[in-house]
């Protein structure tokens, strides 16, 4: 009910503009309720694109490995389904939350590949994991967040132009298309 009510809000108004009060009114939950379980509405927007992006990567991500480039293909998808889609909608309201956004998304997706990459022989170390899970998902959520302000590409051009940059850092082999054949002029 809660992530209900804050998201029909975010549709009315700018993030700033919106109390606990507001979403305890529109919840019909009263505001104590809801302060056991959230410190404040950064906690229950958080919590809100954890449980929304969370249910599209599970569903997008099923049998996917974050050790190939079709499984990695498919996590950029997963984010840019998610980022342009959150990112559309009230367009005017979303600055003031998308640092969260996007702090949510990245973690999501860095744990996700910390935990491929865990799996890897080729990773050395722990701290080495780390690292580069951390800079691919900075590369994916980064690039996708700025694509959805102009989405000046479809998706899935996106998607074949951000794999290349993060496919080194993950030890993934890129399958490499069959080159277009062009006449020749003379």
């Amino acid at each position: 009910m809660l992530f209900q009510a804050l998201g029909s809000l975010l549709g009315e108004r700018n993030f700033e503009a919106i109390t606990m009060q507001d979403i305890a009114e529109r919840s019909t939950l009263n505001r104590g309720t809801i302060y056991a379980h959230f410190k404040d509405k950064f906690e229950l927007l958080e919590a809100m694109i954890e449980s929304d992006f969370g249910a599209l990567f599970e569903a997008r991500m099923a049998g996917a490995s974050g050790t190939c480039s079709g499984g990695v293909k498919q996590l950029i998808l997963a984010v840019c389904d998610f980022l342009g889609r959150l990112m559309s909608c009230c367009e005017e309201h979303q600055r003031p939350f998308e640092p969260i956004v996007e702090s949510t998304v990245r973690t999501i997706v860095r744990n996700f590949l910390l935990k491929e990459l865990s799996r890897s022989d080729k990773v050395k170390s722990c701290s080495e994991a780390q690292l580069r899970a951390t800079a691919a998902s900075w590369a994916i959520c980064g690039t996708v967040l700025e694509w959805s302000h102009a989405r000046a590409i479809p998706e899935e051009e996106l998607a074949d132009a951000v794999l290349p940059l993060v496919a080194t850092g993950l030890f993934l082999r890129m399958e490499e298309a069959p080159a277009a054949e062009t006449p020749l002029t003379t």
